[in-house]
């Protein structure tokens, strides 16, 4: 500013023209001026077309899919609950025969692709028949579950004891070649054998006949379970005028 020659009066006077400096010049050019939509829209649906009966639908709607929902997680979890008693013997704690051919199956692939050996142990108790007629058949059902909780009991996390059928079970011993395989047999039907079954004060020592076969990939499931089998009965041949229940 300059002070002019009149005494008391300031006058501004531009001795050059004024610019705009950049962040001025950006600021003034950054703002827009923006309409506000304060409209609500349910489903895409605008506000102007939400008429009372057309928001009861879509609740209605809504309320339908989350119920089919519900209703498609509780379907799943009943089939993987049938799937799971499928697997199971009726009678005991372990799966049946069809759950135990398909997890031979998968050992014996298992065994194909890299080679190593599982062995199949299949076993038959002596003289069923004795402890039904002499106890009775909740005996006989009551030796099946003693039988079933000690070969459970004794086997590693990787293998499966299951009953195939009647008074015979079937263990996979995954990773176990002939030495090892046979010898886990030994000792789970000596434990079974060590191990008194009680029914009603009374008590009593089963004999257990096995065979046991090892695979290498080589074999069909059916296969596998006919040469465990054929070595159990030559077992159990040799076992022959033994006093087995005692």
């Amino acid at each position: 500013m300059k002070v002019t020659g009149t005494p008391g009066v300031i006058r501004p006077q531009q001795t050059g023209p004024v610019r705009k400096t950049g962040s001025v010049s950006k600021a003034a050019n950054a703002y827009t001026p923006r309409n506000i939509d304060d409209t609500i829209q349910v489903q895409g649906i605008p506000q102007e077309e939400l008429t009372p009966r057309v928001h009861q639908a879509i609740m209605n709607l809504m309320q339908e899919v989350e119920t089919l929902r519900h209703d498609l997680e509780n379907t799943r979890s009943r089939l993987r609950e049938a799937e799971d008693l499928a697997d199971m013997d009726s009678l005991l704690p372990v799966p049946n025969r069809r759950a135990f051919v398909r997890e031979l199956n998968r050992m014996i692939s298992f065994a194909q692709r890299y080679g190593t050996p599982s062995t199949l142990v299949f076993i038959d108790m002596n003289d069923m028949k004795l402890i039904n007629d002499k106890l009775g058949h909740d005996a006989g059902d009551k030796a099946l579950l003693h039988v079933a909780r000690l070969l459970s009991d004794n086997i590693r996390g990787t293998d499966i004891a299951a009953r195939l059928g009647g008074d015979e079970f079937g263990v996979l011993l995954a990773q176990a070649d002939e030495t090892i395989g046979q010898e886990k047999a030994k000792a789970l039907t000596d434990k079974v054998m060590q191990a008194p079954f009680v029914y009603n004060d009374e008590s009593m020592n089963i004999h257990l006949a096995y065979g046991a076969y090892t695979f290498r990939g080589d074999a069909k499931p059916s296969e596998a379970l006919d040469r465990a089998d054929k070595a159990m009965y030559e077992n159990k041949q040799g076992m022959k005028g033994e006093n087995n229940v005692r």
